[in-house]
């Protein structure tokens, strides 16, 4: 599933990209993708004519805005992806299952091969209603200016294993499986270590660990896997994932000790580590 850098990395090509455009016809091909709307005219009647006026980012989702008032709001699920089609030419993607041309020429195609991701239309105000996840929504640490010492506030006042607590969206919004292992790797910590029983050094790695990583990821514009189950707006993979340090490494030396890279599943996730070099 892509994490909080990936989707800010489409975030960004977006508003380079299609703020500013005013949308001539949406094509629906599949009703699982639009599914809180009843009927394909119910979504794409709230999209033809309208102007793409800016995008923003709420953990994993993306939010177009809308000169009518209203948001496009997508979330990309497990495995879809936003691609930019300078023509209506271009070859779509077998699962293709939203398109969206503009008057200025173009288009904008939502792919998604499991359809767990999806597109809708609503009003800002109605938007944390429709998106439960996004009332509770935690620190975003891309967006929110902290401190060290109010994150470690925010880590030391729970009881709980670090790697769920990054994973917990409610705590920390967008960070996932890759990027709690790489975290984690890079503050030298284990994914098994209680919260509360971090020193004030350690919270100090930990939080650099966490501004550090994510911004490098964005850097290199994600992470894209063996199932190129991400690839950016303009259909190329990320190249975050030559700098990985211990995720899907298993068995591969550590970059710090040399020693074999280890994984443990837990939780139906497995987690990627250095018995070694976190504590």
């Amino acid at each position: 599933m892509p994490e909080l850098p990936e989707v800010e990395v489409i975030r960004r090509d977006l508003e380079r990209e299609v703020v500013g455009k005013k949308i001539k016809g949406v094509d629906v091909d599949a009703m699982r993708s639009v599914r809180r709307h009843r009927m394909r005219k119910q979504f794409t009647g709230l999209l033809i004519g309208r102007k793409i006026t800016g995008v923003e980012r709420r953990g994993k989702y993306l939010v177009l805005k809308l000169d009518s008032g209203d948001v496009l709001v997508v979330h990309l699920g497990m495995s879809g992806q936003l691609l930019r089609a300078r023509t209506s030419k271009e070859k779509q993607s077998k699962h293709t299952h939203v398109v969206i041309t503009f008057t200025q020429g173009g288009q904008l195609r939502f792919v998604d091969p499991r359809t767990f991701g999806e597109m809708f239309v609503t009003t800002p105000e109605e938007l944390e209603n429709q998106v439960d996840e996004l009332k509770h929504l935690g620190i975003d640490p891309l967006e929110t200016a902290m401190s060290w010492e109010y994150f470690g506030q925010v880590v030391a006042q729970r009881h709980a294993k670090l790697k769920p607590m990054l994973m917990d969206q409610k705590v920390f919004a967008g960070i996932g499986n890759i990027y709690s292992d790489e975290i984690l790797f890079t503050a030298g910590l284990r994914w098994d270590r209680m919260s509360d029983s971090l020193s004030a050094q350690e919270i100090r790695r930990l939080y650099r660990a966490v501004i550090e990583t994510l911004q490098d990821a964005v850097k290199y514009r994600g992470s894209t896997l063996d199932d190129n189950g991400y690839l950016d707006l303009f259909g190329k993979p990320g190249d975050y994932r030559e700098h990985h340090k211990v995720y899907a490494r298993e068995g591969e030396a550590c970059r710090r000790c040399r020693r074999p890279l280890v994984k443990q599943r837990v939780g139906g996730r497995s987690s990627f580590f250095c018995e070694a070099c976190q504590v």
